[in-house]
């Protein structure tokens, strides 16, 4: 998809919208926007939630188009703040409902494991969620407030940090789940816990999925967009 190209626009119904890509209620979920919105279409919805439509409409095709590329000259100061406010409520999503899930059929499923397999699963799931949990509280205590402060007075207390600082330090959050993925797939004896390994590896794939688009988010929306506000106080 190139960058002109989008399949999805602001006179479509919104629910026209959600049922070409069920994936994107999760988006709704997280901007706060309830089902029941009838035959609006997606202006009208965004207008009665003060969320930009060219903003919801490029993170919608973010999420469904894997090489769309956004547009992000129609996006305003307002919209950073509104993608932050999406990506908090992203890690919430994930902190509080997708990891805790997860990890709790991991547990059940080690339970049936031998010794030695119990350990390495273990192992890569801590190093997983430590992993994951220092991505997001970099990104709340460092990079949101930075760019906060940009926004609000045109500079930060830091001064030596930049918005690059964290795209050259964006780190693969799903490499881990990857190989924990190849484990359960690979090396498990097959005898252990099927059932329970197949809805195991469907979560690791949707979070890997969800992940990779949060991921675009910040460098196609966020880090583009912050990086004009840099130059525009340099």
């Amino acid at each position: 998809m190139n960058q002109t190209t989008s399949i999805y626009n602001r006179r479509m119904k919104m629910a026209d919208l959600v049922a070409s890509d069920m994936s994107l209620l999760s988006i709704l979920h997280r901007l706060d926007i309830a089902l029941g919105f009838g035959e609006a279409t997606v202006a009208e919805v965004c207008a009665q939630h003060n969320i930009s439509a060219d903003l919801f409409l490029m993170i919608c095709n973010i999420y469904s188009f894997r090489d769309y590329s956004p547009q992000i000259e129609t996006l305003t100061d307002d919209d950073i703040r509104s993608i932050t406010t999406y990506l908090r409520a992203s890690h919430r999503f994930y902190s509080t409902i997708c990891f805790p899930t997860l990890h709790n059929n991991i547990h059940k499923m080690v339970k049936e494991l031998d010794d030695v397999s119990r350990r390495l699963i273990d192992k890569f799931y801590d190093d997983y969620d430590n992993e994951v949990t220092s991505h997001f509280q970099y990104e709340e205590e460092v990079v949101f407030p930075y760019i906060e402060d940009l926004l609000s007075k045109g500079q930060n207390g830091n001064s030596e940090y930049r918005i690059s600082l964290f795209e050259h330090n964006h780190g693969n959050v799903n490499e881990k789940l990857n190989d924990l993925s190849n484990i359960i797939i690979k090396y498990l004896n097959k005898d252990y816990a099927s059932q329970l390994r197949f809805e195991i590896l469907g979560e690791i794939h949707y979070i890997s999925n969800d992940l990779m688009k949060h991921s675009n988010i910040e460098n196609k929306l966020l880090v583009p967009l912050v990086e004009k506000i840099e130059k525009r106080y340099e």
